[in-house]
C-alpha cells in the first residue's frame, strides 16, 4: 500500500483550491479560504457489500 498524502483538489465546503496540509496529521487538510480543517480517509476498496461484511 502507498503512504503517497492523497491531494483534494479543492474544499469541499467553499469550493476554493487554496488547501494546505493540517499540521503532521494524516488525511487532515485545512483551507485557507474558508478557515475550516477537515480530514480525507481510506475506507478500502471492493463493492460496498464487501466493505461493510464484517468476519
Amino acid at each position: 500500500m502507498s503512504t503517497a498524502r492523497a491531494v483534494p483538489f479543492y474544499c469541499p465546503y467553499c469550493g476554493d483550491e487554496d488547501l494546505r496540509p493540517l499540521n503532521h496529521t494524516h488525511g487532515a487538510w485545512w483551507c485557507q479560504s474558508c478557515r475550516r480543517a477537515w480530514s480525507l480517509r481510506m475506507l478500502g476498496t471492493g463493492t460496498p457489500e464487501e466493505l461493510t461484511e464484517s468476519g
